[in-house]
């Protein structure tokens, strides 16, 4: 009890520090420090799977594009005018933020005792699967339509953020004004880490069928792992403007579809597979 109390606590000083933090560097490393402390408490909670996809994507993904946009606004040298907003904003802001608070704690003794849930159906048919870890089973035999919307949603994004400019302004990044520095701490850490998170990312996918773990937290862990690459100026990111990244960018959702298609004829229904392909299916 007493490591919980001081882990919420924790948690809610380190979040306060990281919104009031003036300083980009300082406010990145502390929301890196926020979501290893959330991690932890879904440990405690008993949800591992969650806990590395909160340390794989919100302190690892996130927290490593945070530090990349840190650092190129500190080479840079961009000042930031510090902007005060009048009384009475601020004070809206806390009545908007009191009455959202009021409003949620009046819902909670609405809430349906027991809750309604679809866990006991689940478990039922989780041997069906093929797959050992629940959440995993979950994931490939319930929530595959969510994954191909999200797929599609990102990939529109995308493609929404490149035509706000022309095809000329979207060469990729910035180049390096020069070479990585070989004996710099940020080049030795990157050369120490991507190696291993690779074979770590490839481990956490391969165990997601019997264990926590997935394609989810791997992917996720394999893209910090370039983040921290591009970083640290050892790789540069791919023009925007090449013909081929877009084309293998399209190419996802559409075999994710074209699977899905592909299910009525094997099993009798959209993203259906046939019991006995269930594991060669998550593994591919």
């Amino acid at each position: 009890m007493a490591f919980d109390t001081i882990l919420v606590v924790s948690v809610l000083a380190v979040a306060v520090w990281t919104i009031v933090a003036r300083d980009t560097l300082g406010a990145a490393v502390g929301f890196i420090a926020f979501g290893l402390l959330v991690a932890l408490m879904w440990v405690r909670l008993a949800a591992p799977d969650v806990a590395l996809t909160e340390a794989a994507l919100g302190s690892g993904l996130t927290g490593g594009l945070l530090l990349a946009a840190s650092t190129r606004l500190g080479r840079a040298g961009t000042t930031v005018a510090r902007e005060t907003p009048g009384a009475i904003l601020r004070y809206a802001a806390v009545v908007v933020c009191a009455l959202v608070t009021a409003g949620l704690v009046a819902l909670l003794p609405l809430l349906p005792e027991p809750a309604p849930t679809l866990a006991t159906q689940a478990a039922a048919n989780i041997a069906a699967t093929g797959l050992l870890n629940p959440v995993t089973a979950v994931l490939m035999a319930y929530r595959a339509i969510d994954t191909l919307l999200e797929v599609v949603v990102l990939l529109l994004a995308l493609f929404g953020m490149w035509s706000l400019a022309p095809d000329r302004l979207w060469g990729g990044l910035p180049r390096r004004s020069g070479l990585p520095d070989p004996d710099g701490l940020l080049t030795f850490v990157a050369q120490l880490l991507v190696p291993v998170g690779i074979l770590v990312g490839i481990h956490i996918f391969w165990i997601g069928s019997v264990t926590p773990g997935g394609e989810f937290q791997g992917a996720t862990i394999l893209a910090a792992m370039w983040i921290l690459a591009a970083v640290a100026g050892l790789v540069d990111a791919p023009a925007a403007s090449r013909r081929w990244l877009r084309l293998l960018l399209a190419a996802g959702p559409a075999v994710f579809f074209t699977i899905g298609l592909a299910g009525f004829a094997i099993a009798g229904s959209f993203l259906a597979y046939p019991a006995s392909y269930a594991t060669p299916s998550y593994l591919s």
